[in-house]
């Protein structure tokens, strides 16, 4: 709806288009506000259609398929197309009051998939955010000190804690806000969505994952860096040089007409030369179990699809993920990610912050 209105509401509303025109039904809370600084053509009072509603259907309360269905008489329209995550219930009432709802055969509004100029800007500016976020928490662990098993700031012992409040507020301070933000470390990152808890340990690797959404657009960033404070083993300097290595060839195959399984396929290809194994058991996966990206936008994961599970070929101004990781329980995990906009040659990176890690 942010999408198709280009005004943020926070409770849910309808709206629909017709011929080339875009129409809103709101309530009066909303109304004037919708009318001023949204993308619709045309703004309808949801109060006017609810009392409608009421003298049609004494016996019911009425809601949004009542109202739906009055829009549809007064529009002449007996068929609407819908998305494939339309709410079930609004169906089975649209269905019973006589409408022909069908079901989108892909995604409702194809053209999202493909950024603007604009667009692109937008999550560059939520990646500049993120890098800010990460900024912030190489500062405290550059300058926390080892202490036996424990990392210490500033009297405190450093935990996963306290690098995302410093991230959160880094973000805050730029415009955008970081929920969720992920600093796992030790064997807690080798769960790739585990946000991670409790002390940070000297000489482990950890990984931070932050994707922020800028407050004025809506748009997000998403990037991750792997760090480590104190010395690296060569094991895990070896996995994170083969984590770097997967992405550099796999940004560097990504370009329009491309197919998403085969980057995903350089990203193995580098791995299997390196020695790393992905085994699925009883206990969970390691080494490389997951996707290497995805689309990012209004939504933190949009189109396209860049993984060995699907076919998917790469449109120019397509903007997706890089994020390859290796994870292996007693070792570490490892993931770096970054943004590119795909173009009819080398994409656009839309991300930046350094790749040194050990520190």
């Amino acid at each position: 709806m942010l999408y198709f209105g280009r005004v943020k509401v926070p409770d849910a509303f309808v709206a629909f288009g017709l011929g080339r025109k875009k129409y809103a039904v709101v309530s009066a809370l909303e109304f004037g506000r919708v009318k001023k600084t949204s993308a619709f053509d045309v703004v309808l009072p949801l109060e006017k259609y609810l009392q409608r509603a009421r003298e049609i259907w004494p016996q019911r309360k009425p809601g949004p398929a009542e109202v739906i269905y009055l829009l549809a008489k007064d529009y002449r329209q007996s068929r609407f197309t819908v998305p494939d995550d339309f709410p079930s219930g609004l169906y089975e009432k649209l269905y019973a009051l006589g409408l022909n709802v069908a079901v989108a055969d892909g995604p409702l509004f194809p053209a999202r998939e493909l950024k603007t100029p604009i667009e692109a800007a937008s999550i560059r500016e939520g990646n500049r955010c993120a890098a800010l976020g990460f900024a912030a928490a190489e500062k405290i662990l550059r300058a926390s000190r080892i202490r036996g098993r424990k990392l210490v700031h500033r009297g405190q012992i450093v935990t996963s804690e306290t690098l995302k409040f410093a991230i959160e507020v880094a973000c805050l301070e730029a415009g955008a806000v970081s929920t969720d933000t992920i600093v796992a470390g030790g064997d807690q990152a080798c769960d790739p969505h585990e946000r991670g808890s409790g002390p940070l340990r000297p000489h482990e690797l950890i990984i931070l994952d932050i994707f922020p959404r800028v407050t004025a657009t809506g748009y997000y960033g998403d990037m991750t860096r792997t760090f480590l404070r104190g010395r690296a083993s060569e094991a895990q300097r070896a996995l994170v040089a083969a984590v770097r290595a997967a992405q550099v060839a796999a940004i560097k195959s990504i370009r329009a007409g491309v197919n998403g399984r085969d980057v995903h396929g350089k990203v193995l290809a580098v791995f299997a030369a390196r020695g790393y194994e992905t085994k699925h058991t009883a206990h969970g996966s390691v080494g490389f179990f997951h996707g290497t990206g995805h689309g990012l936008g209004l939504a933190i994961h949009e189109l396209p699809r860049v993984s060995g599970a699907v076919d998917y070929t790469l449109r120019k101004n397509a903007i997706t993920t890089v994020e390859p990781g290796l994870y292996y329980p007693g070792l570490g995990g490892c993931r770096i990610e970054d943004v590119v906009q795909v173009t009819a040659a080398a994409p656009k990176l839309l991300s930046r912050y350094s790749y040194d890690w050990e520190f």
